[in-house]
Formats: C-alpha cells, sequence, structure tokens
C-alpha cells in the first residue's frame, strides 16, 4: 500500500516551471558577471595606483556578491542599486574631497612621487659642443638625413668641400626611439632637401632618433634645424637624491611640502601631493589676504539665498492671494502666463537678462536714460551687480513660491474667511491675519529648501557676472558677486595655481553649511532621522 507525503504529514514541495528555473539561473548569471567587472575594475585601478577608487569598487563588488547571494538579505536587492549608487556618486566624491582638503593638492603638486621623479629623470640638457644643422634628402620610399656644422637650409646647396654626417636610409613612418649609426661624407646626398613642411610633418619620428658619430658622440634633435649633443639632466643616487649634471647641484626630496629641494631650497617643479594638516583651513581663516574675500563672499552668499527666499516669495504669495480673488476674471490665463517663466530654462532666461542689463546696448539703460537721463554700470558696480542678480533671480524664482501658495492657498478652510467677513474682516486682514499664518508653517520647510539652492546658485552667477567686478587685493581669483560655490570654482579651475586643497576644504566648508540647513529642514519637517 503507497502513502503520500500528506499522508506522512510531510510537507508538499512544490515543482518549480522550468521559466522560473531560466529566470534565476538567469538572474545569477548577471550578478556573477558583474562582480567579475567590478574586481577587474578593482585590479586596473590597482594597477595605475589609483587605491581609493580600487578599494570603491572592491566594496561595492563584495557588496553586490553578499546581497544578492545570501537569503537573508532578499529584502535589501531593491534597494541596493539606490544605496550604490549613492555610494559612488555622492559618498564616494564627498569623502574624496575632504580628504584632499587635507592635502597639497594643486596643478603644481599633481603627480605622485614616482612620476614627478620618472619625469625629472627623462629631462635632457645640451651639452657644451657644436650643433649641427641637418636636412632631409628623399631616398626612394624612405629618407637620409643629412648633418653639417654650418648653416644648412632647405633652399642652399653645401659646397663639395664640406664636411658632414649622412644616415642610411629611414622610414620616417616610425616613431620609435632608435639609435642610428652616422657616416661620415665629404658632400650632401644628391638632390634637393625636403621643404620645411614634410620635416615638421616627420618631428615624432626625428625626435626619436639617437644618432652616433663615428667618435661615438651621441646627437638627438634639439629642435626644428639642429641634431646636438644631448645629455640626461638628472641621474639617481641610492639614497634617492636626484643630481643635476647642468648645475653641479643635488636635489632632496622633501615630504613636508611635496617637492624636491636644491641645497640652497629651492623647490623644483613639478611636485607631489602630500598632507598638510589643517593648514587649508587654517589658510582660510589666518592669512588676510584670503580671509578678507572669504569672508565678504560669505556674508554676500548668505544675504543673496535669503533676500531672494524673501522676494520671491513675497511676489509669488502676492500674485497667489490675487489669483484667489472671486471676482478676479480670466484667472486661467493669468495662471498660464504667470507661471510660464518656470517652463523657460533658466540659461536662456538668465542669457537673455545679461543682454537686456547689457551698459551700453541693453533694454533696461535705453529705457532708463529716455526717463531719467542716466545709465547704470550693472557689471562694474559691486552694489549694482548684486542688486542685478537679485532682479534676475527673483524672476527666476517667483513662479515657484507662486505654484506653492496657490496650493496651501486651495487648502485653507473656507470657513475662516466667512466668519471674518462675519466680524468685518477686509482683504488686508484675511490676508495677514489668515492666509498667510495658515501657509507659512507648511510653507516653512520648502522655503529652507530654496535657501540651500540658492546657497549653491552656480549657473546664475556663472552665466551673468562670472563673479565680476573682482575684489581688490584678494590672492585668489574672487569676486564681489560670487557665492562660495563660484568661488571654490574659481580657485580650482581658474587660479593659476590650481590650488584642489584649498578649494576642496572651502568646498567641505559648504557640506557642512549645506547638510546643517537640511538637517534643520528635516526637524521642521518632523522628519525622524
Amino acid at each position: 500500500m503507497y502513502t503520500t507525503n500528506a499522508s506522512r504529514g510531510l510537507p508538499r514541495h512544490r515543482s518549480r516551471h522550468p521559466t522560473e528555473r531560466y529566470g534565476r539561473w538567469a538572474g545569477r548569471a548577471l550578478v556573477a558577471a558583474l562582480v567579475v567587472s567590478l574586481l577587474w575594475l578593482v585590479l586596473a585601478f590597482h594597477l595605475n595606483g589609483q587605491w581609493m577608487f580600487a578599494l570603491l569598487f572592491l566594496v561595492l563588488g563584495s557588496s553586490l556578491a553578499v546581497v544578492f547571494t545570501k537569503r537573508s538579505l532578499m529584502s535589501h536587492r531593491y534597494i541596493f542599486p539606490a544605496v550604490a549608487g549613492l555610494g559612488v556618486f555622492v559618498i564616494f566624491p564627498l569623502l574624496y574631497t575632504i580628504g584632499i582638503s587635507f592635502s597639497n593638492y594643486s596643478s603644481s603638486n599633481l603627480l605622485s612621487e614616482e612620476r614627478v621623479r620618472d619625469q625629472l629623470l627623462s629631462r635632457t640638457f645640451q651639452a657644451e659642443g657644436a650643433a649641427f644643422d641637418f636636412a632631409l634628402y628623399r631616398d626612394g620610399e624612405r629618407a637620409r638625413l643629412y648633418l653639417h656644422g654650418g648653416d644648412l637650409t632647405p633652399e642652399d646647396a653645401l659646397p663639395e668641400a664640406s664636411q658632414g654626417f649622412v644616415t642610411p636610409p629611414l622610414n620616417l613612418d616610425n616613431p620609435e626611439p632608435r639609435r642610428v649609426g652616422l657616416q661620415a661624407v665629404d658632400r650632401p646626398p644628391s638632390g634637393e632637401p625636403l621643404p620645411m613642411r614634410e620635416v615638421i610633418a616627420a618631428r615624432g619620428a626625428l625626435q626619436g632618433l639617437r644618432l652616433v658619430t663615428p667618435e661615438g658622440l651621441e646627437l638627438r634633435m634639439a629642435g626644428l634645424r639642429h641634431f646636438a649633443p644631448m645629455l640626461d639632466r638628472y641621474e639617481a643616487r641610492d639614497d634617492g637624491s636626484l643630481y643635476d649634471r647642468r648645475d653641479d647641484r643635488v636635489l632632496t626630496p622633501d615630504q613636508q611640502i611635496g617637492f624636491f629641494v636644491t641645497d640652497d631650497g629651492e623647490s623644483v617643479t613639478p611636485g607631489w601631493p602630500v598632507a598638510v594638516g589643517l593648514d587649508n583651513y587654517t589658510r582660510i581663516f589666518a592669512d588676510p589676504d584670503i580671509r578678507g574675500p572669504f569672508l565678504q563672499i560669505f556674508v554676500w552668499t548668505f544675504a543673496f539665498a535669503g533676500l531672494t527666499v524673501l522676494f520671491t516669495l513675497a511676489v509669488g504669495f502676492v500674485l497667489a492671494a490675487l489669483l484667489q480673488w472671486d471676482q478676479l476674471r480670466g484667472k486661467a490665463i493669468y495662471r498660464t502666463l504667470l507661471i510660464l517663466p518656470y517652463a523657460v530654462p533658466a540659461f536662456i532666461s538668465i542669457l537673455i537678462f545679461k543682454g537686456m542689463f547689457n551698459q551700453h546696448f541693453g533694454e533696461v539703460n535705453m529705457i532708463l536714460d529716455g526717463l531719467f537721463g542716466i545709465r547704470p554700470e550693472w557689471f562694474t558696480d559691486p552694489w549694482l551687480a548684486r542688486t542685478m542678480l537679485l532682479i534676475v533671480n527673483t524672476w527666476l524664482g517667483y513662479p515657484y513660491m507662486l505654484l506653492l501658495c496657490m496650493g496651501l492657498i486651495q487648502s485653507i478652510p473656507r470657513d475662516l474667511f466667512e466668519a471674518s467677513a462675519v466680524d468685518g474682516g477686509g482683504p488686508l486682514t484675511n490676508l495677514f491675519r489668515i492666509t498667510l499664518p495658515q501657509i507659512i508653517r507648511p510653507l516653512t520647510p520648502l522655503l529652507i529648501a530654496a535657501f540651500a539652492f540658492n546657497f549653491n546658485n552656480f549657473v546664475l552667477i556663472a552665466l551673468l557676472t562670472g563673479g565680476n567686478p573682482d575684489i581688490l587685493g584678494a590672492s585668489t581669483p574672487a569676486g564681489t558677486t560670487d557665492l562660495l560655490v563660484s568661488y571654490t570654482y574659481r580657485i580650482a579651475f581658474q587660479d593659476a595655481g590650481q590650488n584642489f586643497g584649498l578649494a576642496a576644504a572651502i568646498a567641505t566648508l559648504i557640506f557642512l553649511l549645506v547638510a546643517g540647513l537640511s538637517l534643520l529642514n528635516l526637524r521642521l519637517s518632523r522628519v525622524k532621522v
């Protein structure tokens, strides 16, 4: 007599559909492929000396393997892509920026110490001795190089008695370095020298040639017309120092500043990044040439963000209140027209305003000149430039506030307005006693968010004023209309020294300020953190 699993009290096993099994195997194969790809990136970055990126992708690959192989973490698989994106595009750049802020990373301290050493060892100098003029002569599909101690031009032929050197036929399409022996001759090869344009075209191959005279002297290309004895300038020593053959001095690596330093204290560029502790943060507040512009820009950034929120809220709130007026006809048309600036890309509006405020040909100055006989210097006067920024940003931002206020006003119970009418309240009483108190509380987190956005409004500054006019006496690129974010950008990418470490320190301070505003926003929104 046969018994079933059900009669024995054993659990029934549901057979899986083949499509489901294939789907599971396909998912596992995809996860395995992603893990292998990430491990390959780890190896590639490690071999190139980028240990931070190697560590990033190692953590990412390990997390991917753990989350998608352990059943207990199944619920985390759906949120993993978002968390991974947050780590790669937000957390890692933030940590990388904070790390740079504690270093002297700049255009002069950009390479690793090994690459700096290799670059110095690759430098050459022209040894004392005669430089040889040269010309190229066609020899079938190849060319011969003729060297002579006198003046040689492609247009002139040499006297027959001249002493010179000639190479075997060379393939000028081969740019690889090679040593070529020279043969002494008393006259140039037959034919006319090739024109200068062909010499320039073959420059890559000529620079790779090491020409050796019968006496053993090695010649290298020293210009578009000359070959000369070229020697390696630096010689590596066992203690890590470099000996300068040309100037007869020793260069010692200084790990405190990231440069090779001579005996008399001169730093030789390029250098390499080294840790400098809190020096960049100290410079912000201790160096008078940086502290003054930084504090001025810091105050202006807060004023710009705060006044922008105030003006856009005032315009948006008043317009929203007017659009709720029962006696107003054509509300739909007015709403569309007033919100229309919100639909136009910001950069288009900014560029249009830049033309309108042009000091010589702009429509604004033409109107002011016609009415009052004045032509304000919007882009050269600091206060007028700041006023222009607030005007333009108010125009760009009021539609957002208008939409917020319209939605919040419509949510106010109509009973409050009816009760106010019974008590004899007028439009202004309703506006300031009912409407504004009812919407200001839910509007506060959004106002803080708008403040944080305008705190980092880089696009407006970059397109309208570029930070100008400049602050006089500043040791870094700084303008009276710069915000902290544009000031940081100019230090990192427009300064002659490109001081990334100092820019990263300022960016870290900006992050702390914006993070504080975000926490305040969450608190006011009653979100648990």
